[in-house]
């Protein structure tokens, strides 16, 4: 339970007390002024507490924003503030500092009907605790309203405007993110809201809708995997309420304000492990119809993971960049303000919505080999429109790329001990496009070799060997340059696609689902690396990257186990599913660990502005 304290007797007629205890606040009153302080200490120190004005008017909704989101320390609007655990010292003290200097009444009078808005103590409070340090969140509330009202024309005046807008209105819509797909938007959101306050309104959370919507998912897949064209119709279908689930759950939280680390790691992480189970079903369905798709399954997750290591590197390259002057980006915003070019943007570049709704057309009317083949197709020029585009941007911008990002970049590189031994044994000069190339001609060559050596010699080791040392050659230096954001990319293309070669190249039987596998929990570790460093937690523990190997020793691993086992059968394969194995408890349960127990801060998109 929490506690709100009003900062003065009770106004007469007012609904602030029922309000406030409608979104679970234990409501007690500072009688006196000297009071605030003994009724802040009764609030157990692990609870959050706030501070309201008792003559507040507005919008229940923009009470919920300020006093019960909690991703922010301290939160307030006008007329109220509310803390969590970490800033109840800090408020502590605040109050103790206007008590010093203006003295006891000051500090905790209630204010009067008629005071001006500077006197209202709430504010004051922000400003203490923004003098001592601590950041106050203030939420958008658009067209919602909170304030004080100074008299009775004012208080009239703040009433008749919360009559005027529908507050349920807007939480329903605020529920909705504020950028999303075109299929999302006009097919999916339209509705999902409602479904999402429907599951609010009942109790559940959004950890439940999210692992609904994973099971629904699972469920597609094995309908999928039956290879009958039932089960591909079903499979569709479970495909598309899979989605529904999956934005319900996020407008659920915004909704609600149910936002949580652990929800904000399974909604990361969910999204993934059903698409990538989706594939291996359609890959099992088509097998049972005597068609072997395994090495597009493999090839649409390589192409998706490596899709999304070029949108986090590049985001993480320039999420504090300075001196953005690039005309590439001034285009792009001119035709963000046009809004057919909006839309048409938004689906070329294939996002999950759009992603999604086709797989399931095309499972339910065709052929898994005809599914992955638009896939690969449609995702590989939605990967190379907006990686051209960000190439145009880093080459015609003059921008200064912070330490932090380079620790972001070095981090989403994940570099094991072989390139760390050779970033220092072979230190390479720094030129601005030195890493990039670098990283570009390592990866090349162990691919080449992949694809055109025997596999029964050591050339594809020996390559393996040489791209383990052009890894660590090209993180041997702060990645900053224009280009440095390629590096990762690279390193996921070569690592991913070295294991899909080799896999397909053996012709050993099982060697491709056990490839499929091993990716998968590789993909795993890489997501889940993305999501803490967003999460302001940085990067996996060093021994982790380490007995994983990193991306340039699991690729000599795998070289090496095709040059010694692709020739005697099934032996590569059990090989490929041990590592893969292994692999997957080592990151999947220090993964788990850190998220349910970190207390790490979520990560979660907003809703539209109100």
């Amino acid at each position: 339970m929490s506690t709100a304290i009003l900062t003065g007797l009770p106004v007469p007629g007012s609904q602030l007390g029922p309000e406030l205890r409608s979104l679970g606040f234990d409501v007690r009153s500072a009688q006196r002024p000297e009071d605030l302080p003994g009724l802040l200490a009764e609030v157990p120190p692990g609870e959050r507490v706030a501070l309201v004005d008792p003559s507040f008017v507005g919008h229940t909704h923009a009470l919920r924003l300020a006093l019960t989101d909690p991703r922010f320390p301290a939160a307030a609007v006008t007329g109220a503030l509310a803390v969590q655990a970490e800033a109840r010292p800090a408020l502590t003290r605040a109050l103790a500092d206007l008590a010093g200097s203006a003295g006891p009444a000051a500090a905790g009078a209630p204010v009067a009907v008629n005071a001006p808005a500077a006197a209202v103590l709430t504010d004051r409070v922000c400003a203490a605790l923004a003098d001592g340090g601590t950041a106050v969140h203030r939420p958008d509330l658009g067209s919602l309203v909170a304030t004080v009202p100074a008299g009775p024309e004012a208080a009239f005046a703040a009433r008749k405007a919360v009559d005027a807008v529908d507050d349920e209105a807007v939480r329903l819509r605020t529920a909705v993110k504020s950028r999303d797909g075109f299929f999302t938007t006009f097919f999916i959101s339209p509705y999902s809201r409602y479904i999402a306050r429907w599951c609010a309104r009942r109790g559940l959370t959004p950890n439940q809708v999210t692992t609904a919507s994973l099971l629904t998912a699972l469920i597609a897949a094995g309908c999928a995997a039956t290879g009958t064209r039932g089960g591909f119709v079903a499979a569709g279908v479970l495909l598309l309420l899979s989605f529904v689930l999956d934005c319900t759950d996020g407008q659920l939280a915004r909704y609600s304000l149910q936002y949580s680390t652990l929800g904000a790691w399974l909604d990361a992480t969910f999204d993934r492990a059903k698409e990538y189970a989706y594939y291996a079903g359609l890959a099992l369905g088509a097998a049972r119809g005597g068609d072997d798709v395994w090495a597009l399954a493999l090839g649409a997750m390589v192409l998706q993971t490596c899709r999304h290591v070029v949108d986090f590197s590049f985001n993480e390259a320039n999420h504090d960049a300075t001196g953005n002057t690039s005309p590439t980006a001034a285009l792009s915003g001119k035709l963000d303000s046009v809004g057919w070019t909006v839309w048409v943007r938004r689906m070329i570049v294939l996002p999950i919505g759009e992603r999604w709704a086709m797989i399931a057309v095309l499972t339910a009317l065709t052929t898994p080999r005809t599914v992955f083949y638009v896939l690969l197709i449609g995702c590989a020029f939605a990967a190379s429109y907006t990686t051209a585009g960000r190439v145009l941007r880093s080459l015609t911008r003059r921008a200064t790329r912070t330490d932090r990002a380079a620790r972001a970049l070095a981090e989403l590189a994940d570099s094991g001990p072989l390139a760390e031994f050779f970033a220092k044994v072979a230190p390479i000069r720094k030129g601005a496009f030195t890493a990039p190339v670098v990283a570009l001609l390592g990866a090349a060559a162990v691919v080449a070799a992949a694809l055109t050596q025997d596999l029964d010699g050591w050339s594809v080791t020996l390559a393996a060997a040489i791209y383990a040392a052009f890894s660590g050659a090209a993180v041997g230096r702060p990645l900053k340059g224009p280009l440095d954001w390629l590096v990762p990319p690279f390193f996921r293309a070569a690592e991913y696609c070295t294991v899909l070669i080799l896999a397909a190249r053996s012709e050993v039987d099982g060697a491709l689902p056990a490839a499929f596998g091993l990716v998968a929990a590789v993909a795993y570790h890489h997501y889940d690396t993305v999501y803490r460093i967003k999460g302001g937690s940085g990067a996996p523990p060093r021994w982790l990257v380490r007995l994983g190997g990193g991306h340039e020793g699991r690729t000599l691993v795998v070289a090496v186990l095709a040059a010694t086992l692709a020739d005697r059968g099934t032996d590569f394969t059990l090989a490929l599913t041990a590592l893969a194995a292994a692999l997957a408890l080592l990151v999947v349960v220090e993964s788990i660990r850190f998220w349910v127990s970190s207390g790490a801060p979520a990560v979660h998109d907003e809703g539209e502005p109100a």
